[in-house]
């Protein structure tokens, strides 16, 4: 078995593992998503039942699901959507099997558990086959390393418990440094409560994928109109409209500000939820959904709502630190992004001032939420603390979930 080289850098710009290092994947159950990329449709989140994991390679991902014997092909060059495959078989504890779509085949060998190299192999009419291959990595580098970090579950369910009957709460931590051999720990990770503009990651990580596959530039200006502009958070509604906004203000009013004017214009610019759920079922990420716009009321009352959960958050954020899903600039400039949010009420303020994090809050009357990176130079973490109930018990949860990761950590104590 390979090893996969876990140096990092003190700073996290400098900190990709490996070229095509992969995610903690949860056992989740998943009914196969539509072929035009919608993803999973609003509801309870899919019971956990089956086994799945995804191979990452530059400029895209290939799923499996042994529950439902599913897989997806999404990148640059195309995106097969969720499609079944029959024939799947588990053998040795990976996932195999050939299958042919729209005349190109592909032949995969991912692994379900340890860490092990997965390859595919893609073949298409009149091409050479093209062989992709990375580590699959489904349990902790360092089991001894990390159980390290599992008493912090202890702490969190503390907290998770005594606020249960007003604010039921959902936390996951994955180690991202190595100091705890890259272990996962959660409570509730599966809680799958309104996401409010958490989803707003998602959307400028699929923004910007397609940025690093060349088929669109920050640079490029959108119209945006009045009757785009909505309220809430944010600056761009402020300005003065119709005008030209390039797609770089966008993005960073969107995580900077939590804009949710600039949120709707990209929805309206990667043309709708489909490609944005599509990013979220090709990592496996059911419990994940874009189901309306922000401030859309008409919406809500249909009941068309955005979900994720902590364990969805956290595979998101690990990908994009491990520069998977997005390329190394891309990435650092979705965490500078993070560094500079303006709505610090939450974790940074129970941090000691000076502590380097990057986040991205989500707020409604009825859910509270932050996630992100604690930056701490040798004990980066990823974070997820969500909520459901009133907002401003909530902000407490949060608040107290937070401190305790800090605390446990080195520089914490």
């Amino acid at each position: 078995m390979r090893k996969t080289d876990k140096r990092r850098s003190s700073s996290w710009r400098g900190a990709v593992r490996v070229p095509l290092a992969v995610v903690t994947l949860l056992a989740l159950a998943a009914g196969p998503a539509a072929a035009d990329g919608g993803g999973p449709e609003p509801g309870p989140g899919r019971p956990p039942a089956s086994t799945a994991a995804w191979l990452p390679f530059p400029g895209g991902v290939f799923s499996v699901d042994t529950g439902t014997r599913t897989v997806r092909y999404r990148a640059c060059d195309g995106d097969t959507g969720r499609a079944t495959d029959p024939g799947m078989r588990v053998v040795g504890r990976s996932a195999r099997g050939t299958l042919t779509l729209d005349g190109t085949t592909y032949a995969y060998d991912v692994p379900l558990v340890g860490r092990r190299w997965g390859t595919l192999e893609v073949a298409r009419p009149g091409a050479r086959p093209q062989r992709l291959a990375g580590p699959v990595v489904t349990d902790p580098t360092d089991p001894a390393a990390g159980r390290r970090l599992l008493p912090l579950t202890d702490r969190l369910r503390q907290v998770v418990d005594a606020t249960a009957g007003t604010n039921p709460a959902g936390v996951t931590v994955r180690d991202l440094s190595g100091r705890y051999g890259d272990q996962q720990v959660a409570v509730n990770g599966t809680f799958r409560p309104k996401a409010a503009s958490v989803i707003k990651l998602w959307i400028l990580v699929e923004l910007l994928r397609r940025v690093d596959c060349g088929q669109v530039s920050l640079d490029e200006g959108v119209l945006v109109t009045p009757a785009d502009v909505v309220d809430g958070t944010g600056e761009l509604q402020h300005e003065t409209f119709p005008q030209v906004v390039s797609l770089r203000r966008l993005a960073e009013y969107t995580i900077v500000y939590s804009d949710n004017t600039a949120a709707n214009v990209l929805i309206g610019y990667l043309r709708g939820f489909g490609p944005v759920n599509a990013l979220a079922d090709s990592m496996n990420q059911w419990q994940t959904i874009l189901a309306r716009k922000f401030l859309d009321e008409d919406a809500a009352r249909r009941g068309e709502e955005n979900y994720t959960s902590p364990d969805d958050v956290v595979s998101l954020l690990g990908a994009v630190w491990d520069a998977q899903i997005l390329t190394p600039g891309s990435r650092d400039l979705l965490i500078d992004f993070m560094r500079r949010q303006t709505l610090n009420t939450k974790i940074p303020a129970v941090l000691p001032p000076g502590v380097p994090i990057a986040h991205k809050t989500g707020d409604l009357p009825d859910a509270s939420h932050d996630v992100g990176y604690y930056l701490v130079p040798g004990s980066e973490v990823a974070v997820a603390f969500l909520t459901s109930g009133p907002i401003a018990t909530g902000d407490e949860v949060v608040r107290r979930l937070a401190r305790t990761v800090y605390d446990y950590l080195p520089e914490g104590r």
